[in-house]
This record gives C-alpha cells, structure tokens and sequence, in this order.
C-alpha cells in the first residue's frame, strides 16, 4: 500500500472540434483546475505535460509548453508519452513526485487537436516501428483492430451487433447529459444499425472519433491538502501502469501478430485483465468494491471486453451484464457515466486525464443529472500503444 494522494482540482476544456492549438485547450483546462483547487498557478511546485506527438516539437515538451503558456515562474517540470495512456503515465510521474517529496503540488496537463478521420502514423520510414508497419504493410487502420475484436467477441462468445448498439445507447444518453462531451445526443438502436460500415461488423456509431480537448488535475499530498483546508478529498489510492507478459496470445493494436506459446505456458490473464489487477492489488480492493468505472471504449465492443477484463463478470457474461441493466446509471455497477469516448471521441493524450476529473466529479457527488448515487470507490482504465497499460483507483 503507497500513501494516498488528494485530487484537490479538475478542469476540461470541452471536447469537439476547434480548430485551435492544443495549448489552448490545455491552458483553459489548466486554469479550470487550479480554480476549483483554490490554488494559483505560481503555488505549483511542479507541472507534467502529457505528450501530444501531432503537435510537433511542442507537444513534445508538453509539460515546458503549458507552463510557458501559463508564464514561468520556476516549477519543476516533466513531459510524459505513452499514446492513449500518456494521461496516467503523467498522473503516476505527478504522484511519484509527490509521495518521494520532490513537490507539495503537481499540476497535470493533457490536450490535443486531433486530425479528422483516422490516426495514422508520423511521417518517416519506421519499418521497426509496428504501428508503422501495420499501416504501411496491411493498410489496418485502428477500426481494422476494432472490428477484429468485436469478431472474436461474436465467435467466442456469442455477442451481436445489437449487443454492441446497446452500448453506444446506453454511453449516448449519458453524454447527452455532460456539458464536456463533443456529442449530446442520445442515439437510438436504429440509428447505430442504419449508420455506415466502417468495419465489418461495427458501424459508424460503434466506432469514437477523433477529437480536440483538454483536460487537468492539482494533485498533492495529504498534508498539503488539510493545510489547504480540504480535510476530506478525493484520493488516488493506486495507479498502474503495467506491461504485457510474454507470451502474449491475444492479438492487440498495433501488433499484427500474437507470440507462440509452444515453449512458454501464457499467464494466467491477459494483458488488460493485469492492468485492472495490478491497481486492484495496490489499493487493497477488489472488483467487488467498485461503485463505478471509466473504461477506454474505442468501439462498443471493446468496452464490452473491459466489463470482463475488470472483474465485473466472468469471461463471456459482459453482453448478459449490459443486458441485464447493471453497467447503466442506477445499475449496480454504472461503466461510462461520462458518457465515455463514445460521447467524447479521442483526445489522447487529455483522455485518461479525463477520465480521472469524471472519477474526482463522481467522487464528490457533484456530477450533476448523471450522479452515480454513493459513489465511493471508482476506476479508470485504459491501454496505451506498446504495451502501455493504465489504470487509476481513486477512493472517497
């Protein structure tokens, strides 16, 4: 067990799409932040900037370019890339500061303008690069992946395309409801099934978009915390931030291959079922004491994978778990109450950032028309390219 560390402000820049610089974005969210913390931005101690590679030399010094942006005033700084869970690598580099005394209280920073249509890779020849050789070798797109999950999801265990329209329902309706979410409209069942196929068997509306957005936190120690007269905050209890284990037998973006396991016994569980363990381990939880959860639902499919890959239900249940009602606000366990990426689209490296304001928001019981009632335990979680894994536990 490490130390708790308090979430003492969150602030986004609502998701859409802009046209502006992702410095903006991340400026507007920054001050967000320090204004629901009750802080100045020259009381921070330290800022880490989550990376963003498509702003070129900029995002690539995130945490420099927002305190820039904000004015220099001296505080220690780090720039973190890990793709889509840059965000809780930036929040573990915060609280590692923290918990080992290098700073009080850390600013954290996410944000980008993304391109529309698909993300492709930064120019250059890379043939070590999967990521590139996925696209320039087989032309697979992230939805090429996405649909191959859900096509694993129906041949194993027996999932529909009206399984996976149920999601994008149930995510819709709670976007509708959050005034950060590119999207506010709830969407009908119809409406998923009569929109375009974009990767057999998942439709357009299966499927998040891209998105500009931002998103921050203030995070401390606890001392500083009641110092600050905050007595009762917000607490990040665990943040994990594993890698695979060899072999790994399941195929996952951007790998175009999976390793034999002929000379090797696999683990026990998968890549993503060790991401949710690991935080679960550090915590002292179990899956059991969850109230809620924020998964990474690229398509509908995938966050039916992460019901099972959380513990929520055994391997194979997660449609009978949508189905039944227990992932939707007022069920015993709501999944995306934010209204996920479904409702948001990807702003990568503000995503898992994000994700934790959602987790602080429900935490305080100040979310508004989508409040999950007793919120006191929540978790957050995502999967980087490369075998980045995260996921942050955060208690009440």
């Amino acid at each position: 067990m490490t130390d708790d560390v308090a979430v003492l402000g969150a602030g986004m820049h609502p998701w859409g799409k802009w046209g502006r610089n992702f410095v903006e974005y991340g400026v507007a969210a920054a001050r967000a932040a320090l204004a629901d913390a009750g802080l100045e931005w020259r009381d921070i101690g330290s800022i880490v900037g989550a990376d963003t590679v498509r702003g070129g030399y900029p995002g690539y010094v995130a945490g420099a370019t927002f305190a820039k942006a904000l004015g220099w005033q001296g505080a220690r700084v780090a720039s973190v890339y890990a793709a889509c869970a840059s965000g809780a690598q930036a929040v573990n580099t915060a609280r590692a500061q923290i918990l080992s005394g290098l700073a009080d209280v850390v600013l954290v920073v996410g944000a980008d303008a993304a391109p529309k249509g698909f993300f492709r890779p930064a120019g250059g020849n890379r043939p070590d690069d999967p990521d590139w050789l996925r696209f320039r070798v087989l032309g697979a797109t992230n939805p090429t992946y996405f649909g191959l999950y859900a096509r694993r999801r129906m041949a194993v265990h027996g999932d529909t395309p009206e399984d996976f329209a149920q999601v994008k329902v149930k995510n819709s309706a709670l976007g509708a409801l959050n005034p950060n979410a590119r999207y506010r409209k709830a969407v009908t069942a119809d409406e998923v099934a009569t929109s375009a196929v974009v990767a057999d068997p998942l439709r357009l509306l299966d499927i998040c978009a891209t998105s500009d957005g931002g998103a921050a936190l203030v995070l401390s120690g606890m001392d500083f915390a009641r110092r600050h007269g905050v007595a009762d905050p917000v607490r990040i209890r665990a943040v994990s931030t594993v890698t695979p284990r060899y072999p790994n037998t399941v195929l996952d973006l951007p790998d175009i291959a999976t390793d034999s396991a002929a000379a090797v016994q696999p683990a026990a569980e998968t890549f993503r079922e060790s991401i949710a363990r690991a935080a679960y381990e550090e915590a002292g939880v179990g899956p059991e004491d969850l109230s809620f959860a924020e998964v990474y639902d690229l398509s509908t499919a995938l966050e039916l994978q992460w019901y099972e890959d959380l513990g929520l239900c055994g391997e194979g249940e997660a449609a009978k778990l949508l189905r039944e009602g227990t992932t939707a606000l007022g069920g015993r366990i709501p999944v995306n109450a934010s209204g996920g990426l479904a409702s948001f689209g990807e702003a990568v490296p503000a995503q898992a950032i994000a994700q934790v304001c959602e987790l602080t928001w429900q935490l305080r019981g100040a979310a508004g028309d989508r409040q999950v009632a007793g919120a006191r335990v929540g978790i957050a979680a995502n999967q980087g390219l490369f075998g980045h894994g995260s996921a942050v536990l955060a208690v009440r």
